[in-house]
């Protein structure tokens, strides 16, 4: 007896949960219709006292009925069964766990703590009840646990799983109370299983049998923490029921040219290029046939669009046998003696992207294939990958992710180690960010370079990380073709049906190690005196289906020649190739942006102005509710009372001149999307783009989508708390249309550093390296105001640092403010707004020195907030005839022309550049020698501003005015030579 209490306790969690899984799922028909329906001998039970007959020696049959009615709802069962259950699941002896209901014999006492002595061994129904409880929670342990002795690594080394050789991994059966004598023996199986197929009851002996082949064999499922019961019911059925992986002959004979072709491609560029790195993909010849099923099957559900990313790791191979890119453009990339005649820096092979449209074979229909380009920054490509997606779900109305999905790959060191990759997860289910599901595909070495996992990483799998956001993991071992292209079935199907991510991890090796210049053998020798001794999966697939009778030795040996002779043919004509184009390479083509007519679009600054009409109507609309009977905050209601006054006197300041700009566009028909932490508000509590009703919860009101009827949407949303792969993410959304405004605003400027990565191997070099071409917006917002270090500097130092100067560069960063949003002066007026008018590169003086600019003794060019305090400070001293102050607002490129002509103007003047921000630091390194460019060389060049420092600011209040006043004082001191020459 305390035999079956010890049983009953372990399991208690496992009944427990599932009676709260079956209860919180409402039964159609009500309480018991479910149980007299599956169980027909239950009606016998339905009655008062119904558990009593069980001390009076009722047959099991009865008992095993009731305790699965009453596993499912205790509501199909009888009061009495209910509270018999629960007694016994509580610990409670079988012979003490009957109460008779009240009005029969009285309520049943159980003695405190469920302690009665029993005289006697176990009555067959007791055993019964207990081995049923046993068998359950050994199938759940298999369920559970299955994947950490599945035969996952090829090498049978199992350098990445630290749990699956721990004792306990498994229980046998006796640690749940079963013994030999049980094997032979039948037991009803529960409905959280689909071992049995059609059958209802299984020998134990077949039980285990099962669920060894369904979760212990090249496929290992992680799946048991999701909280969904039709989820993991929906994996249970894929992988439990028998029979489920079934190839046909034909299905057979294409995975086997796809092997063909993944492994022969590599074989072909080793013996023509053996001295090149390559990172090819010998080790995981698999991929390939995953990916094209992963593509065949979303096709077959409806996907035309597929977006990729991936490491460089078989990136060439991809591209050859996935996107389908012309083997002699590939071949191209190889040949050092071809230049390319666009202009640009380039990139090495395995950082390249594409974009192909084709017809898919197996659906016979159209799908457009896109492999992003990405830095050896591992992982950083993921977030651009997700935004593409979104853009391109947008675009074409695909608010389910129906029609345009994203795969990304990932290698196994890079998916544990990356912090942008749980970045990217936290994405997958926030309402502006999902891309509907995405499949990842690990391409798992089982080593990182050099760096083997005990090093790696501190937990059992390198996707662990994928839990957070309850993906299902499938685990497979990749020399095993058939099971590989099983298990991207059903992950194409996972996320054809829910719209969740899904992992498949590929349990492989690196044949030839990091790459094909590296010698493997210094850090990892016993790993790879195995791989030397690995024969390779073709070899063995091959092998496995001609002793099958699938094809024979002749038919395999003519589809190693075809493809042998495919590359041959194409080797040939990319010798012929006499320029390399940079634009077979593009991943995000804009057609026809960059020309009008034929012609390149002419660089100029064009007019942006709009109408008076337009300037009050979009005016009004930002300082309105468009629904009257809309409760906002009374603090807002002042704010719009102020933006209306401002539309009254025909002025704006910064946060209105921004519903200006975003309405104007939107009126037109151009997509506006801002996204950035508190973007909806704005960090300052100026913008306020998103108005909450103030006695509806979750009820919003978006003014800016109310302003005509044909508009085009507006997005505005709050991001998670991240740079990284918030910025990754829209910048791969501006990459999908030139005729929208993507805007990523940081919190303050000063936090974009922790996306620098995006910043640094993107978007300044991006269109460089890849030709890539993107309009992304920057909105930073910068100034020196007493913050401390971290919320005054964008450091536009590092931006001016990476920009060309030779041409227009791409995106547009703004130097937004912070005290200038409410500052008396920092506004301007609708005259500057109206048609005819244009951004402004240079902001000349317009003051009295502009009435004797022979008397003005110093030009002060500057940019940003100081120019405020610099007014001020010549108001205070008098000095408005002998000083003029010049604002550069375009920093790249420099406005040379303009810099001129205000030099000739007040041509008896010194000149000087003056910032807030430290010398070392913000625009003097970049400004001053091109200011001395554009006087050619001919004057010097004076310098106020904070002396160099290591840190962007203060943090203490008074030293920062302390400072202010320093440079304020070096700017007017007219007689003096301050600063540098």
């Amino acid at each position: 007896m305390q035999h079956l209490r010890t049983t009953i306790a372990r399991l208690r969690p496992m009944a427990a949960l599932q009676t709260a899984r079956c209860a919180s799922q409402p039964v159609q028909g009500g309480p018991g219709e479910r149980a007299l329906r599956t169980f027909p001998s239950a009606r016998r039970l339905e009655a008062p006292g119904a558990a009593e007959p069980f001390l009076n020696g009722t047959s099991s049959n009865y008992v095993e009925e009731m305790y699965f009615a009453w596993l499912e709802n205790p509501g199909n069962v009888h009061k009495s069964w209910d509270v018999f259950f629960r007694n016994a699941n509580a610990g409670v002896p079988p012979g003490a766990a009957y109460q008779s209901p009240p009005g029969l014999s009285g309520p049943r006492q159980v003695p405190a703590g469920g302690a009665t002595s029993v005289v006697g061994a176990r009555t067959d129904v007791e055993k019964l009840i207990e081995d049923h409880l046993a068998v359950q929670s050994l199938i759940r342990a298999y369920q559970v646990r299955g994947h950490h002795i599945a035969k996952l690594d090829p090498l049978e080394i199992s350098l990445s799983a630290p749990l699956s050789k721990q004792p306990g991994a498994l229980l046998p059966p006796g640690f749940y109370g079963l013994l030999e004598s049980d094997l032979d023996k039948v037991f009803r199986l529960p409905t959280t299983t689909f071992i049995g197929g059609d059958e209802s009851a299984l020998p134990l002996r077949e039980i285990i049998h099962r669920l060894e082949m369904a979760y212990c064999q090249q496929i290992g499922v992680e799946f048991m923490f999701i909280n969904n019961m039709e989820q993991c019911q929906w994996i249970r059925e894929r992988f439990e029921r028998p029979g489920a992986m079934h190839f046909s002959v034909e299905e057979k004979r294409t995975l086997l040219a796809r092997m063909v072709r993944s492994t022969r491609f590599e074989e072909f560029l080793q013996r023509k290029w053996s001295s090149e790195k390559r990172f090819g993909l010998e080790g995981c010849e698999a991929l390939i046939p995953a990916l094209k099923t992963l593509i065949d099957v979303s096709s077959g559900r409806g996907v035309d669009s597929v977006i990729m990313g991936m490491p460089h790791r078989g990136r060439l191979n991809v591209l050859a046998n996935v996107i389908r890119t012309e083997l002699d453009q590939i071949f191209c990339q190889f040949d050092s003696k071809l230049e390319a005649a666009d202009e640009g820096s380039g990139d090495v092979k395995y950082h390249l992207g594409m974009y192909h449209r084709r017809m898919n074979r197996v659906t016979d229909r159209e799908i457009t294939l896109s492999l992003m380009a990405n830095p050896s920054h591992l992982e950083a490509v993921d977030p651009v990958v997700q935004g593409k997606t979104k853009a391109e779900q947008f675009y074409c109305g695909d608010t389910e992710g129906k029609r345009v999905m994203s795969i990304l790959l990932h290698g196994d060191a890079a998916f544990a180690g990356q912090g942008v990759v749980y970045e990217t997860f936290h994405l997958s289910d926030l309402p502006s960010y999902t891309t509907h599901g995405t499949i990842h595909v690990v391409v798992n070495n089982q080593i990182g370079f050099t760096t083997d996992p005990r090093m790696a990483r501190s937990s059992a799998y390198p996707t662990d990380v994928a839990r957070v956001v309850n993906a299902p993991i499938f685990h497979v071992n990749a020399d095993d073709p058939e099971a590989v292209v099983y298990v991207c079935k059903v992950a194409a199907d996972w996320r054809n049906t829910f719209h969740k991510d899904v992992v498949v991890d590929l349990v492989c090796y690196r044949r030839n190690g990091h790459n094909e210049m590296d010698e493997p053998m210094f850090t990892q020798p016993l790993m790879y005196k195995k791989i030397k001794q690995q024969k390779g999966v073709l070899q063995k697939y091959a092998t496995a289906l001609i002793s099958e009778g699938v094809v024979t030795s002749q038919e395999y040996e003519e589809m190693v020649a075809e493809y042998d002779k495919v590359c041959e043919d194409a080797y040939t004509r990319s010798k012929d190739e006499k320029i390399l184009h940079v634009n077979h390479w593009l991943d995000s083509p804009w057609p026809g942006f960059f020309t009008f007519d034929g012609q390149p679009k002419s660089m100029s600054v064009p007019s942006t102005g709009i109408s008076e009409e337009d300037l009050s109507h979009i005016g009004n609309i930002a300082s309105s509710v468009p629904d009257k009977d809309f409760t906002i905050h009374g603090g807002l209601s002042r704010i719009l009372k102020a933006r209306a006054a401002m539309v009254e006197q025909r002025v704006c300041d910064w946060a209105l001149a921004e519903y200006m700009a975003f309405g104007s566009l939107l009126k037109e028909g151009v997509h506006v999307r801002l996204s950035g932490q508190d973007a909806e508000r704005g960090t300052f509590s100026h913008r306020h783009h998103v108005l909450h009703h103030q006695n509806v919860d979750k009820s919003i009101c978006i003014p800016m989508n109310h302003i005509a009827k044909d508009q085009a949407p507006y997005t505005v949303c709050n991001s998670s708390l991240s740079e990284y792969g918030v910025l990754g993410f829209e910048l791969g959304f501006a990459m999908a249309s030139p005729n929208a405004l993507v805007l990523w605003e940081a919190q303050f400027g000063d936090f974009h550093n922790t996306a620098q990565c995006i910043i640094d191997q993107f978007i300044c070099p991006g269109q460089a390296k890849w030709a890539r071409q993107n309009g992304i917006v920057l909105l930073l917002p910068h100034g020196m105001e007493g913050m401390g270090p971290e919320h005054s500097s964008a450091r536009p130092e590092r931006f001016l640092q990476m920009c060309n100067d030779d041409q227009d560069v791409f995106p547009l960063i703004v130097f937004t403010p912070k005290s200038l949003l409410r500052h008396p002066e920092a506004k301007s007026s609708f005259d500057q707004m109206l048609p005819g008018t244009e951004f402004k590169r240079i902001i000349s003086e317009e003051g009295p020195p502009l009435a004797s600019p022979d008397r003005v003794r110093r030009i002060i060019f500057c940019t940003g907030k100081v120019y405020y305090e610099l007014a001020r400070e010549r108001k205070h001293r008098g000095m408005e005839e002998q000083v003029a102050i010049v604002r550069v607002e375009q920093l790249s490129p420099f406005p040379f022309d303009l810099v001129k002509e205000e030099v000739e103007r007040f041509h008896h003047a010194d000149l000087m550049w003056c910032q807030e921000e430290h010398k070392n630091q913000g625009y003097h390194d970049y400004i001053k020698p091109r200011i001395r460019t554009a006087v050619a060389r001919t004057r010097p060049v004076l310098y106020a501003g904070r002396g160099p420092a290591a840190a962007p600011a203060t943090g203490n209040k008074q030293t920062h005015l302390a400072e202010l006043q320093r440079f304020l004082d070096t700017a007017f001191d007219l007689p003096g030579t301050s600063g540098e020459q």
